[in-house]
């Protein structure tokens, strides 16, 4: 049992890693491989799109043919995929492998989600299991930002692929021996047009969210894909209610603990990622630091979410998801609102970094909870489901965060000098620090019933 525990942390850990570690890189990579300036986002994005938008598919195909051989079969991809980038010569090669690990991920973590939960039987067993996951992903996307600064200044960038290379392959030599395979006795048809349908609803909102952080909030072009991926994700709903094997059952998003659990795992992570790239703007362009200086002063995030992850299982045994949620959110807030206090000297570290540890904690708390919320109550057969969908709201947390507070902060600043900067960070960490607090007032009022 705790062999599996560890080849499917170490198998999320990666994943993690990978979302952040390209971040510090990505002027480098441009350089080395000829991107514009303008198709430079496309490596953060093509990931962030298939990563997101195949989701909840991939979770429902790992509950119809297999999760263990989804799981493998993802890894594997994953690997090749990180080492046909870490061997790019041009960006056309660069930007398939991008696509390549997107999908992987899509596929790798709603699989390994649920032979997590399927593994592990309800109650404290289990959120000890998504405790020391949600902790292990939070401080994957941290040491993403730091290792992804140390490989670029010491190796180079392509280590921030090949990395995975190794890791990848261990994990697909011990996985077949700890990991049994789960799938369901009687094998439905997959819905193709929820299938459809959901997929191409969330590619168009991400790429809408994603071109309006580039080009502005007003530009004709965002606006039409995201109000295209909304009317896509409407129809994904009806035809759900009118199918006989729907990819997820209306009954299901009807479950309270589902519905809001997710809305409050998409606020969470919008909140913290977004803050991370807040910060960095704040220590590169405000104080002056170095892309690795930045990078090295995430560790007390991470330290941070390691704490809250080991904190979580206990406060949930003692007190209930929902109160786990409403205390996360409350102190993660109340860190966040401290940031307001930055200033333009480096002595706001002495506030900038406690407050970044506490926060973590908070946050930690906050994503445990949801993990657990929106996945109690349901049967192992729809456990892939269930983590599809918790995972498709990570994932799109993720991807919405970044472009919608560079949004914010930049229609706030008050020039390019650093206090005009400064400015516009404070107002987006405000907009932020009001995030939170609706993510709390929505478990107090739509999460009435513990899920214990």
């Amino acid at each position: 049992m705790r062999l599996t525990l560890v080849v499917l942390l170490v198998a999320q850990f990666m994943l993690a890693v990978d979302f952040s570690i390209l971040n510090v890189a990505l002027p480098v990579i441009g350089e080395g491989l000829g991107f514009s300036l303008a198709d430079l986002q496309w490596i953060a994005t093509a990931f962030a799109l298939c990563a997101a938008g195949f989701t909840l598919l991939f979770g429902r195909v790992a509950d119809l043919f297999g999760r263990r051989r989804l799981f493998l079969g993802g890894l594997a991809v994953l690997g090749a995929a990180s080492l046909a980038g870490g061997l790019a010569t041009g960006p056309e090669v660069l930007i398939a492998a991008r696509v390549l690990q997107g999908l992987a991920t899509a596929a790798v973590t709603p699989a390994g989600l649920s032979l997590l939960t399927t593994s592990f039987p309800e109650g404290p067993l289990r959120e000890k299991a998504l405790g020391l996951n949600g902790a292990l992903m939070s401080a994957g996307f941290t040491t993403g930002a730091i290792l992804g600064g140390v490989l670029t200044d010491l190796l180079s960038w392509r280590w921030s692929f090949l990395i995975n290379v190794p890791v990848a392959a261990a994990v697909l030599v011990v996985a077949p021996m700890v990991l049994a395979e789960s799938r369901p006795r009687v094998r439905p048809r997959l819905d193709l047009p929820g299938a459809l349908s959901v997929t191409l609803g969330l590619l168009a909102v991400v790429y809408g969210f994603s071109r309006a952080g580039e080009h502005g909030w007003s530009e004709p072009a965002a606006l039409t894909v995201l109000a295209a991926g909304v009317v896509l994700l409407v129809v994904f709903y009806f035809v759900e209610r009118a199918g006989s094997a729907p990819l997820v059952p209306v009954t299901v998003l009807a479950r309270r603990t589902v519905a809001w659990g997710n809305i409050a795992g998409v606020l969470a992570f919008v909140t913290e990622t977004s803050l991370v790239f807040l910060l960095t703007l704040y220590l590169q362009q405000v104080l002056g630091f170095s892309a690795l200086a930045a990078g090295l002063s995430f560790g007390v995030l991470g330290l941070g979410t390691v704490l809250g992850g080991t904190l979580a299982p206990r406060v949930i045994a003692r007190t209930g998801t929902r109160a786990a949620l409403i205390t996360g959110a409350l102190v993660q807030a109340a860190a966040t609102a401290a940031l307001l206090g930055l200033g333009t000297d480096r002595d706001s570290l002495a506030l900038l970094l406690p407050a970044t540890f506490v926060g973590g904690v908070g946050n930690m708390l906050l994503i445990v909870g949801f993990m657990v919320t929106a996945t109690s109550g349901l049967p192992d057969h729809e456990q892939g489901m269930a983590t599809g969908l918790a995972t498709m709201s990570q994932q799109i947390g993720i991807t919405m965060g970044t472009p919608v507070m560079s949004a914010v902060a930049t229609g706030a600043m008050t020039g390019t000098t650093v206090t005009g900067i400064l400015h516009g960070i404070r107002a987006a960490v405000a907009v932020d620090t009001a995030l939170v607090l609706v993510t709390a007032l929505t478990a107090a009022l739509f999460l009435r019933r513990p899920a214990k």
